[in-house]
Order: C-alpha cells, then structure tokens, then sequence
C-alpha cells in the first residue's frame, strides 16, 4: 500500500522547513525523504497516517526493522529523522504529544573508518591510464581527494571558479552550506594543471559553458556514483582487495596526516568538521596502525 497525498504533502513541508532552518544538503534531504516515505508506507499498510502516530506505533515499527537485520545506525539515523518531523509537528501545532519521547536510541558500536595504507594509495592513485581524456581525469580526481580530503559529494560539484591554482587551493561548500578553502599539495596542483589543459575541454565535447571542473564523458556533471564506480574499477586494477567506501580517500587524507604528525584542530578543520570528536575517530586508527606496525616489525612484540 502506497503513502496518502497528505503524508506526502507533509513530508514535503517537513523537509521544506528542514531546509530553510538547517540549510542541509539534497543527499541528506534525499535520505530523510526516503526514511519517512518507508515509515508512511509502513503506516498505511495499518490504515493510519503520520499524524495518528502513538509511541506504540514506532516501536513495533523500529523492532520490525531491527528484526530484517537492518543496522543499528541506520534504524538510529531514521529515528532521529522521525524525532524532527514531530518536533515539527508539534511545533505547528499539527500534534499534541511527541510520539518520539521516552524510545531510546538503538545501540550503536564506533566502528573504525575504512582507510588505505600509503602504499595501497600509491598504487590506486597509479591505476588509471593517463595517456586518456578519462584516465587523466580520474587520476586528477584520485590526487585532489587524497590531496584535500574532500567528500565525492564535494569533489564532483566543484566549479571552475573554485579552484586556484595560483594560490593551490579549492573553495568548498560543505554539509550545512558552510564554506572553507582547502589547500593542495604540489602533485595535485600539477596534475590538475596538466588535466585542464590537455583533457577537460574534449571531456566537455559541445557543452563549452558547462562550469563544473570534472565533467562525465558525455560532458555533463558527473554524479557520486559515478566516481564511486570508477574507484572500484582502478582499486581492482591496482590489486587492491580490502573493503572501500565512498570515502576511502578522504579517510586515507586524515589518517595519513595524523599519522605524520599533523595536530587534530587543523584536520578537523580540513575535514569540514564542525565538531571536534568527529575527527578524533582518527586519532584512533593512527594508533590502532602503530600497534601494528610494532606488532608487525619489533622484536619483542
């Protein structure tokens, strides 16, 4: 059974405000949208709707979840939605009573992020062939993340106007529309002088006014799954065979730096983090790596 016009009306709304307020970025919106549709659907299978919600009713519907094996974060991630969108209600006066108090957030562990050594990186950022339009692109790509430790999401939408070559820098609007400059590093800079001369401009074809820095091969902005096909592809090549996520080189950028000495402020503010014990997730896996390394090469380990 689908969702009622009204639900939809008031998801749409829901999101409207949550835009305006917090300045959230699409994917997220995306994903709020795609949590609430799920949970109206859910709803009317049971012949109700978002505003005859009772306590009772989210709870059956997160254990039914957790019951698929759904994870735990993402049951966390859809709760935390639901608890906005009846702060909302409440707030306009579409609700009485918060159905969301008194439930309690599914457990979660602190998973370590899935990171590269600086050889595993080597050897991807070596993988793509050059001596193509499509290959200096992506080698071009490959540099500017592990360079800057951008998010894909960051790295595809960046605009010509954003980039300074002259100054090495990318300007970056972040989650929550916050701005900041990130620097890069000498091979990034260089990799993207030689792509904008020699690649970019056959990538564009006949769309010449298109702004974005890194166009697809039909000349069009390129999507984030996109690139994250293209990641897996060179990975393979380059023989790489541990886990990778959208964000494997920016998690490599942090890791790296900590590892080499880098103070946590200034990755936090690399990163974009707006809140210092996000970054610090890092500071555990440069340890967790110098155990191993002692592990690995001392004598008495």
């Amino acid at each position: 059974m689908s969702l009622s016009s009204a639900d939809r009306s008031l998801i749409e709304g829901f999101l409207d405000a949550l835009w305006l307020e917090k300045g959230l970025s699409r994917n997220t919106l995306d994903s709020y949208r795609h949590d609430l549709v799920s949970f109206s659907t859910w709803l009317a299978s049971r012949r109700k709707n978002l505003l005859e919600v009772r306590r009772e009713d989210l709870l059956a519907y997160l254990g039914e979840r957790m019951g698929q094996g759904i994870k735990a974060r993402s049951t966390a991630r859809g709760l935390s939605c639901l608890r906005n969108l009846y702060r909302y209600l409440l707030r306009e006066n579409r609700i009485t009573e918060d159905p969301t108090l008194r439930i309690d957030n599914p457990k979660l562990g602190r998973p370590l992020p899935d990171t590269l050594t600086e050889t595993d990186v080597e050897r991807l950022l070596a993988a793509p062939d050059v001596s193509t339009p499509i290959g200096l692109r992506d080698r071009t790509m490959l540099e500017v993340l592990y360079a800057s430790g951008l998010r894909v999401s960051e790295l595809v939408s960046l605009g010509v106007t954003d980039v300074n070559l002259r100054q090495g820098v990318v300007r970056v609007i972040g989650k929550g529309s916050k701005e900041r400059l990130v620097p890069l590093g000498e091979e990034a800079i260089a990799w993207l002088g030689r792509y904008m001369l020699e690649a970019r401009s056959q990538l564009l074809k006949k769309n010449a006014g298109e702004e974005v820095v890194f166009p697809s091969n039909q000349g069009r902005a390129m999507t984030r799954q996109t690139f994250w096909y293209r990641i897996k592809q060179h990975a393979r090549k380059a023989g790489i065979r541990r886990k990778l996520s959208p964000h494997t080189l920016r998690h490599a950028f942090a890791t790296h730096l900590l590892n080499h000495g880098a103070d946590l402020r200034v990755v936090q503010l690399l990163l974009g983090h707006s809140d210092l014990s996000t970054t610090q997730i890092y500071t555990h896996v440069a340890r967790q790596r110098m155990k191993e390394l002692h592990s690995t090469h001392h004598p008495r380990a």
